[in-house]
């Protein structure tokens, strides 16, 4: 296992500094941006491919057990926001994979981070063996955390974004024993584990689990009434807190409700909440793995100021390695938390190198990039809702995430609309429930004004169509 280390005589160092190495990359990169220079535009699929990509997408959706949402298996090439499917169509990928695929298609510094990990000697980092880009990626994480007076001085790294989030609560539950329950908003989403199923708040996700978990909720910020409903969720609070005193262990927060529609709080909501979970000794808890990088600060717990009150935070989708920060006095004990994979090499290395991307190129600040897409991108939606009254409410969300609710905001519409749009060349997906809304998860390095003008108008073309055939 091997990535940077300042020791010039190891030979992991002497391989890497190898020229041949250093030529390879040079000339898989040009080969990659040359190959990926036609997909630059949206385009159908090829019909000579059409029936050999149903086909396949038949035969894994038999394998898995269920059809995939979209007949989408990329090609393994894209380029930036743009992605080439095996039918031969490209697609402008604006829900990258709901997060995941959040620094773009084939961007070099992702090809980059892969060539230095395929001469890496292992595939997967684990719990027992792991080697310097961990203590980097780590080292990262911790110092922007840090940044405006965050206690977060650990880190652990996990394989994914719901690890993450039970590690979080194992380590609230060991220091707070024996507290047995948690306290989360309504319609949040943690996860989709055993535990994760019971604190997200949609029965269906749970639907035949046996319960792992007593959770009580509180009412989300409403921005129609910040100070009404401020005093509603911390009534509510104080409630379950008399109720059952003693028995929470954490004090759960989704600031920005991914799953559940791009419902975002408010600072003095949250710090409200926050200060009578610290007085009851309830672990502050916050969910960023889908928030992480989309604001306008790295974490979103410092977009809403609330450094001096979080003891855990977790990320993961744009990180690509998952992990879990927190405070001195939430450190586990010996055996609690292991993995015996905490990631792959290539994820840790990429991770790193999106993050510090993500940092260098601009996109936090109030007036940063992140920021400046959402302005665009709300602003184009805005037009068509003033061009097609009655077609779009909205936009909502906030930096990097973007969502807006169509028609009559039912299920079935959002659905249609959703799938209308992939056809046309749009890839975004739904999220919430009464109202259904379509929401977007934009490519923050690559994303430039001209793809958020060509994803509005295919919204808009969609949307007309739907409008027409009424």
């Amino acid at each position: 296992m091997s990535t940077v280390t300042s020791t010039p005589d190891l030979q992991a160092q002497c391989l890497r500094q190898d020229p041949r190495i250093a030529a390879a990359k040079s000339l898989i990169l040009q080969a990659v941006e040359e190959h990926q220079r036609p997909l630059a535009s949206v385009r159908p699929p090829r019909p000579e491919l059409e029936a050999e990509s149903k086909a396949l997408l038949d035969a894994f959706g038999t394998l898995r057990g269920g059809a995939l949402f979209y007949p989408y298996l990329s090609s393994g090439l894209g380029n930036g926001p743009f992605v080439e499917l095996i039918d031969g169509s490209v697609k402008l990928d604006f829900i990258t994979g709901i997060g995941v695929h959040g620094y773009g298609h084939s961007h070099p510094d992702v090809v980059a981070a892969g060539i230095d990990a395929a001469i890496s000697d292992t595939v997967m980092q684990g719990n027992l063996q792991q080697d310097v880009a961990s203590l980097e990626f780590c080292k990262l994480l911790v110092s922007l955390a840090r940044e405006s007076g965050a206690a977060l001085e650990h880190c652990f790294i996990s394989s994914s974004g719901a690890m993450a989030n039970e590690n979080a609560l194992k380590m609230a539950f060991q220091k707070n024993h024996p507290a047995d329950r948690t306290i989360a908003f309504e319609h949040c989403f943690a996860g989709r584990t055993l535990v994760l199923s019971q604190l997200t708040d949609k029965a269906a996700y749970r639907q035949g689990l046996p319960p792992t978990l007593e959770v009580d909720y509180l009412p989300f910020f409403d921005e129609a009434d910040p100070a009404g409903s401020t005093d509603r969720a911390v009534a509510r609070l104080k409630e379950h807190l008399h109720r059952y005193p003693g028995r929470h262990a954490n004090l759960w927060l989704e600031m920005i409700q991914g799953e559940g529609g791009y419902h975002v709080g408010d600072r003095n909501f949250f710090r409200a909440l926050c200060e009578v979970a610290r007085e009851h000794g309830l672990a502050v808890i916050v969910d960023e793995v889908q928030s992480f990088g989309r604001t306008t600060r790295p974490f979103a717990f410092q977009h809403f100021g609330l450094d001096d009150l979080v003891d855990i935070v977790t990320v993961g989708k744009i990180s690509q390695a998952c992990a879990t920060l927190f405070t001195p006095a939430y450190q586990p004990k010996p055996g609690l938390i292991s993995q015996t994979f905490t990631g792959s090499t290539w994820s840790i290395i990429a991770g790193k190198a999106i993050v510090e991307g993500l940092v260098n190129n601009g996109n936090f600040g109030p007036h940063g990039k992140n920021v400046q897409l959402h302005e665009r991108f709300a602003a184009g939606l805005a037009e068509i809702a003033e061009r097609r009254p009655g077609t779009i409410q909205g936009p909502y969300g906030l930096g990097g995430m973007v969502v807006f609710t169509a028609f009559d905001g039912s299920a079935e519409k959002a659905k249609d609309l959703t799938l209308r749009f992939f056809h046309a060349g749009l890839m975004s997906f739904m999220a919430g429930a009464n109202p259904t809304r379509i929401r977007f998860l934009m490519p923050l390095a690559c994303t430039t004004f001209d793809h958020i003008d060509l994803a509005c108008q295919i919204i808009d073309q969609c949307i007309a169509d739907v409008a027409e055939a009424e």
